[in-house]
């Protein structure tokens, strides 16, 4: 019984793994049941047995993603270092979904948005708010500390910063160039990080 329970386990997170990765590459609607199967070499209806529908699918996607994404955030934060080494950090979480010509699962969700199940759509758009809401502590606490210079309110910042973010990748994937993510992303901090000029 264990067995079959790991078993069952091993071909979700299969599923999973690869139903990502077609998300981070084509987009949602760009890939089906018969794309996984394929790439698993298992059959549709095992695919049911998992997952009833597509939407079913996507918000168990969505729930591992942002669990995954809150984790190496919590490591961020448990690094004990200033709050401008964690925008560096937060910025290089990007870095690294693109690096492996992928796109963030959320940001590639967004462009999808109207035609997502509604709690798919609130899964998009928790992660973000999650996102945001910590970017705007990090800068409070980079602005108490002197490590950053912040202009205005820290929510709107917040959002310039994913929004900056989100952007380059997409725009670094289509030129397959990374310095358009990674020298958008320099900008952004050492302008965050620079001393006020007198």
């Amino acid at each position: 019984m264990a067995a079959r329970r790991n078993s069952d386990m091993d071909t979700a997170s299969a599923i999973l793994d690869a139903a990502e990765r077609l998300v981070q590459t084509r987009g949602f609607n760009a890939f089906s049941y018969a794309d996984v199967a394929a790439e698993l070499g298992i059959t549709k209806p095992a695919l049911h047995y998992h997952f009833a529908g597509k939407a079913e699918l996507g918000e168990a996607l969505l729930l591992r993603y942002t669990a995954r994404f809150t984790r190496a955030l919590e490591t961020i934060e448990a690094s004990r270092t200033d709050a401008a080494h964690k925008l560096e950090a937060y910025a290089g979480l990007y870095g690294q979904v693109l690096a492996q010509d992928r796109m963030c699962l959320c940001g590639m969700l967004a462009t999808d948005y109207d035609t997502l199940s509604d709690p798919m759509r609130q899964a998009v758009i928790t992660f973000f708010d999650q996102n945001e809401s910590w970017l705007a502590a990090v800068l409070e606490e980079g602005q108490n500390e002197g490590t950053i210079r912040v202009d205005g309110p820290t929510h709107e910042l917040a959002q310039m910063i994913i929004g900056t973010l989100e952007g380059a990748m997409l725009v670094a994937r289509t030129y397959r160039d990374p310095e358009r993510f990674s020298g958008p992303a320099r900008r952004l901090l050492t302008e965050l990080t620079a001393p006020t000029r007198p």
